[in-house]
């Protein structure tokens, strides 16, 4: 007699927990996240939860002594290497039948007034937060590249472009500079992130909080939060702090990927901006000429895998219910944290890349003193000399240029006064008073740049002052990092001062 489909998968599923299929799919996948990801966080809520209850007077100083001493027990690295056998349903139990086992039943008031809930919330949050504060600081050192480079670029004249199009000259300093800024909005997005991120669950317990007169403020501090998550229900409901968190690292990496698709073009033999030193090239198996630039493609690919899994985390944060649960903890966390460290990761490549790369100023220069583009100025200038309006200068310029292209004349030499005249007597009846001095000068790309001293332009002195401001802010946003990574440290000091007092280890 055949058997039934669902006789064959009760024999293969089992019939007590965990399932094979359950396990395969979700616990065990879980269950390594965890043993990985937040047995140093979980241990530390331990330390810090039971500090909080013996200042309470929730647990005596003797029971306190003897599950320290189990907390102190136990073996992180060894716990990491465990694997998930179905005997306890997650990490947390796990943990919790270790303590008990070596304190005995005192350790089950470990969890007084306390939940997986809130202390989920909290691990989940201090695992984020010290990867924000890694990637902030990858993030930083890319900056100091970016500022080196500038100052490195301030008189390397090259052209940009608009549409795709030549537009006007300018520098790469100013694009590197422009890359600067937009990396600091990244980091100010981060930063932003890291507040929401930076507040204590704990003391929310399962929804409503406790009966218990427990101190949420005094875990707050123990554990290095910064805020407390006022509203029990928020506490542990909230996942906007990862949704921020996830659209904070997927517009860094947006932005990133514009460049470097900039990158990939200028790389090319045609446009010839730049050599990719050698460390960062791959050959063709067929083509010996071939010097791939294949360290950029991976970063452009990876870019978009970061931009997709934050979207992953959003999605699936999408229309699930406000309460505790697995959606947005235990599925979620991981896209983040992956999506956060291959950011990081590209911020170390690139600033390998751009530090050792060979720029090919004179390739550049060239272009741009061939270029039609120096041209904005020349209108600027009939304004200036001649008295046009600008709208009247435009007409003639555009009008020069149009009649060279049709002559097939492509480059900026065969711009003569000659050709001016002719055009500006159509246009607007008269010749201009410029000589041929005057007119080589607001033709060459680096008097272009040159006057371009506004704030935000790309002259070398304006650059200069630009680039004191941008170390300024740099050392600001070092300041901040070292200011949370100090707060965090001086934390895990505290507890861990007040429970080697207690288990006598430092006697």
């Amino acid at each position: 007699m055949k058997t039934s489909l669902r006789d064959q998968i009760i024999k293969k599923e089992g019939t007590t927990f965990p399932s094979k299929t359950y396990t395969s799919i979700v616990l065990e996948p879980a269950y390594d996240e965890a043993k990985q990801q937040f047995i140093d966080s979980m241990v530390e809520i331990h330390k810090a939860h039971l500090i909080m209850l013996v200042e309470q007077g929730l647990v005596g100083k003797e029971g306190a002594r003897k599950i320290a001493k189990a907390v102190a027990s136990l073996d992180a690295e060894e716990i990491k290497n465990r694997i998930y056998t179905g005997e306890f349903e997650d990490l947390f139990f796990e943990v919790e039948h270790a303590l008990i086992e070596e304190a005995g039943d005192i350790a089950g008031n470990l969890h007084i007034a306390r939940s997986r809930n809130d202390m989920g919330i909290a691990i989940y949050r201090m695992t984020l937060r010290k990867k924000l504060l890694i990637l902030v600081e990858k993030a930083l050192k890319l900056r100091e590249a970016l500022i080196e480079l500038t100052e490195e670029h301030k008189e390397t004249v090259m052209i940009g472009y608009t549409h795709t199009q030549q537009a006007q000259p300018t520098t790469l300093a100013h694009y590197l500079n422009a890359m600067t800024d937009m990396l600091t909005r990244d980091i100010s997005r981060l930063q932003a992130a890291y507040k929401t991120v930076n507040r204590s669950s704990m003391g929310a317990a399962a929804l409503t909080t406790s009966g218990f007169g427990i101190s949420r403020e005094r875990m707050k501090e123990l554990l290095g939060f910064e805020e407390i998550i006022d509203n029990a229900w928020d506490a542990v409901a909230g996942a906007d702090y990862i949704a921020e968190t996830a659209t904070a690292v997927q517009l860094s990496s947006l932005n990133l990927g514009r460049s470097i698709q900039d990158f990939l073009l200028w790389g090319t033999q045609e446009y010839g901006a730049f050599l990719l030193s050698a460390p960062y090239v791959q050959i063709s198996s067929i083509m010996p000429q071939k010097r791939n630039p294949v360290s950029i493609e991976h970063m452009r690919g990876l870019l978009s895998s970061v931009a997709g899994d934050c979207q992953t985390v959003l999605l699936m944060l999408h229309n699930t219910p406000f309460g505790d649960i697995v959606d947005t903890e235990d599925d979620m966390q991981p896209y983040i944290w992956k999506a956060i460290e291959k950011l990081g990761g590209i911020y170390d490549l690139l600033t390998c890349v751009l530090l050792t790369m060979e720029v090919n100023k004179e390739t550049l220069l060239k272009r741009a003193k061939e270029s039609f583009a120096n041209v904005t100025e020349l209108a600027d200038t009939l304004v200036r000399k001649d008295g046009l309006s600008f709208r009247q200068a435009h007409h003639v310029v555009s009008a020069t240029v149009k009649e060279l292209l049709q002559g097939g004349k492509t480059t900026l030499e065969s711009l003569t006064l000659k050709i001016l005249n002719i055009q500006s007597k159509k246009v607007v009846g008269k010749e201009t008073v410029l000589t041929e001095e005057e007119l080589k000068q607001c033709l060459s790309p680096k008097y272009f740049v040159q006057i371009r001293d506004l704030e935000g332009g790309p002259s070398p002195s304006r650059m200069e002052k630009t680039i004191q401001i941008r170390l300024n802010e740099q050392n600001q946003l070092a300041s901040w990092l070292n200011e949370k990574q100090e707060h965090l440290s001086t934390a895990t000091t505290v507890v861990y001062e007040i429970i080697t007092e207690w288990t006598g280890e430092n006697e």
